[in-house]
């Protein structure tokens, strides 16, 4: 009869990682690219999945291992092409219950914090499903809308709000599926759901707390005199950071907002004046609308400067790999040498970058 190994069986030795062939990786990424030309990081690029294809083929994965590749692998090309014409406008993506019904109080808020975004100009990403999914596509309306579906057949799919547009990508896995949710958008809005939306909730804040995620807004949505997120803040107070599991300043991470208004406005005003950011080298480059006065850049310096290593943050012009990429090349620039690791903190000073610039 077969069973599990005996608990002192030996375990064996990895073999050896074996080394991809040089020559024949160029010349299947030569036959890949043809006369199409490309930067040479984006070829660097290009031949690295190589390698790892190289690797699953030699490395004897199993036909199972390969078809989670596969289907991953297309399921995230199939999302980039649709959002590529799309990178450059704001989009905040929405999270809540399937199970939220129409009538439902919190549909009509999730509806209501859509449509205002909508009507600021940004473009609203769900899950497509029922529930809150539906509310943000139908606040938005299908123009100003994507989904991103799972496939589940305990669900009824696709919303009809969204039901066969082009902006529409259909996923098989719950990671792609979440990954797309979070990497194509600025700004987060979570109704009150089940243990979907709260794993996708810890998700992101995990994903901002560790600076895997690049500052954005997070609002947490619920009615007037609702208790769902104010609950639960005060379970993260009491049971998460009087322990010391999270820091106090990560509760900076988030908002909790009763309102559509407040929503709305919390995801806009994170962009009232702060603009993006981009790591060169050691130094966290801020890119902003408008730069901050000499006086307020003291202020800065003498509230932030327990998240600066060495230096100061100071003002910069766009620095050299910046310009290669024309990387926002008009704004203005604040630089300082953040520890990495006060997330929190980085979000309050973004706040009080914010607080200037009229």
């Amino acid at each position: 009869m077969n069973g599990p190994p005996p608990l002192t069986a030996a375990i064996p030795a990895l073999p050896p990682l074996p080394s991809p062939d040089p020559e024949a990786i160029e010349r299947s990424l030569e036959l890949l690219l043809g006369t199409l030309e490309v930067r040479p990081s984006r070829r660097n690029l290009l031949r690295s999945m190589l390698e790892s294809i190289w690797a699953l083929a030699r490395e004897g994965a199993g036909s199972g291992d390969l078809k989670i590749v596969d289907a991953a692998l297309g399921e995230m090309a199939e999302a980039f092409r649709v959002f590529i014409p799309y990178r450059n406008v704001r989009k905040v993506t929405m999270f809540g219950s399937a199970r939220t019904r129409p009538d439902d109080e919190v549909y009509v808020l999730a509806r209501d914090v859509a449509a205002r975004l909508a009507d600021a100009g940004w473009m609203v990403v769900t899950g497509a499903g029922p529930g809150i999914m539906a509310a943000g596509t139908e606040g938005a309306g299908r123009e100003r809308s994507f989904g991103v579906n799972i496939r589940l057949p305990s669900e009824e799919g696709t919303n009809p709000f969204i039901a066969q547009d082009p902006k529409l990508v259909e996923m098989r896995y719950f990671f792609t599926r979440k990954l797309m949710l979070m990497k194509e958008s600025h700004g987060y809005a979570f109704l009150p759901g089940g243990f979907g939306t709260l794993d996708e909730c810890y998700e992101l804040l995990t994903l901002l707390q560790t600076g895997k995620a690049v500052p954005a807004p997070v609002v947490l949505v619920e009615t007037d005199g609702g208790t769902y997120w104010h609950g639960w803040r005060r379970f993260l107070e009491e049971q998460v950071v009087r322990p010391g599991y999270v820091s106090p300043e990560d509760l900076a991470l988030f908002r909790v907002a009763n309102s559509a208004e407040q929503a709305a406005q919390e995801i806009l005003s994170f962009y009232r004046n702060y603009h993006s950011c981009r790591w060169v080298g050691d130094l966290l480059v801020l890119r902003v609308r408008v730069a901050p006065s000499k006086s307020e850049m003291a202020e800065l310096n003498r509230e932030f400067s327990d998240i600066v290593t060495s230096g100061s943050i100071r003002y910069a012009s766009p620095l050299p790999p910046e310009r290669a990429d024309r990387d926002h090349l008009d704004l203005p620039r604040l630089a300082l040498r953040f520890d990495r690791f006060h997330y929190g903190r980085l979000r309050l000073l973004i706040d009080a970058v914010n607080r200037y610039g009229d």
